[in-house]
């Protein structure tokens, strides 16, 4: 009876001794070495170092999940036996499969008794932010984008067409715009004569996004239509910048511009709010996608045109395009009622140097306005 109290109490003394030693937990640090930012489908190098330190024998577990929409292609885990300081260190990519702002949780922490006994776990902080930019994609521009000047003389070919200043008149010709028909010329001539209107110089471009008509899908395709047509704006040295939901942002030629447009277009979510269009750049390009366009934006963008050498209205109805690589599908309803009365003002707006263009059927955003 003596001999089973004395096992009972040496091993009740060595679970007390286990439990004691599993009270308080490993002092870890965790650094993470990323990139703060990268393109939607790209990938960025990672490496993460996970340093332990304990006086006292330990079993401890870890893992660092990363943030949704990006996949780390090794687990950052481990399990061992620590007393002293260990370090892991994990070299790795991460893949970026969705724009957006993702805050990387901190890392999770279990630890025991050296025989495993008593388990406890925490979360040990560690802040590190990843901003996934939207993917972009090559465009077929020469009506909307390719014609514009930064600087430099302007010449029958190159510059944006001002329809309000008009140069003189010509004979039509197949592939003439029919907003240009000077229809006054035309009936007293008897033929069909069109306007050749002055050539101006653009001073920046700036893309809004009406995020306030469409859904997720939508967002999705505009932000990358959006971020493709920034990216060729710089190529052609303008000042670029983005706009929506209330915010717009620097407008500027170098890296730090386009990064502050792409931030924003990132974080861009479906906004029930009316749009509010920014005040545009004299002389700049002001590129309005929208899903269906509101009788209100249609204002603002005449208002916006008093200033602006062009603005363009770039309807996006959801369902009558394809993203680059998307299949060809039967369309089993008529566009939305916003974008045919768009379509019937078209000419209209035109006269006014309102250019439309309307991605309907199975266009793709691709050869928009080729």
């Amino acid at each position: 009876m003596t001999a089973a109290l004395l096992w009972l109490a040496l091993i009740l003394a060595v679970t007390g001794g286990l439990w004691g030693l599993s009270r308080r937990p490993p002092h870890v640090t965790v650094t993470r070495d990323v990139p703060p930012s990268g393109f939607e489908g790209g990938q960025l190098p990672l490496t993460v170092t996970v340093t332990v330190r304990s006086r006292r024998p330990l079993r401890v577990q870890f893992s660092d999940p990363a943030p949704r929409s990006v996949v780390v292609r090794q687990e950052l885990s481990a399990a061992a036996l620590h007393l002293g300081e260990t370090t892991h260190t994990f070299t790795t990519t991460l893949r970026l499969n969705r724009r957006g702002q993702f805050e990387w949780p901190g890392l999770d922490l279990a630890w025991a008794d050296p025989l495993g006994l008593f388990w406890q776990q925490t979360t040990v902080p560690a802040s590190t932010a990843v901003t996934v930019y939207p993917g972009t994609h090559g465009l077929l521009l020469p009506d909307l984008l390719r014609p514009l000047l930064s600087e430099g003389s302007l010449s029958r070919q190159l510059g944006l067409d001002d329809p309000l200043s008009l140069r003189s008149a010509r004979e039509y010709v197949t592939g003439d715009a029919p907003g240009r028909i000077h229809w006054r010329l035309s009936a007293r001539r008897g033929e069909l004569v069109v306007r050749e209107p002055e050539r101006t110089a653009a001073s920046s471009l700036t893309v809004f996004v009406d995020a306030s008509a469409g859904g997720p899908t939508f967002v999705d395709s505009a932000v990358r239509l959006a971020a493709s047509l920034l990216r060729e704006g710089q190529t052609l040295g303008l000042p670029v910048a983005a706009a929506a939901g209330g915010q717009v942002t620097p407008a500027g030629r170098g890296t730090d511009a386009l990064h502050a447009a792409l931030h924003l277009l990132a974080r861009l979510d479906p906004d029930p709010a009316p749009p509010a269009l920014p005040a545009t750049r004299a002389g700049g390009n002001l590129i309005i996608l929208t899903a269906r366009p509101s009788a209100d934006l249609t204002t603002q963008a005449l208002r916006a045109r008093a200033t602006a050498s062009r603005v363009s209205i770039v309807a996006l109805p959801e369902g009558f395009y394809l993203e680059p690589g998307e299949q060809a599908r039967r369309q089993w309803a008529g566009l939305p009622d916003a974008v045919r009365d768009l379509e019937r003002r078209a000419a209209v707006l035109a006269e006014s140097g309102i250019l439309v263009y309307v991605l309907r059927g199975n266009q793709s955003v691709l050869t928009l306005a080729g």
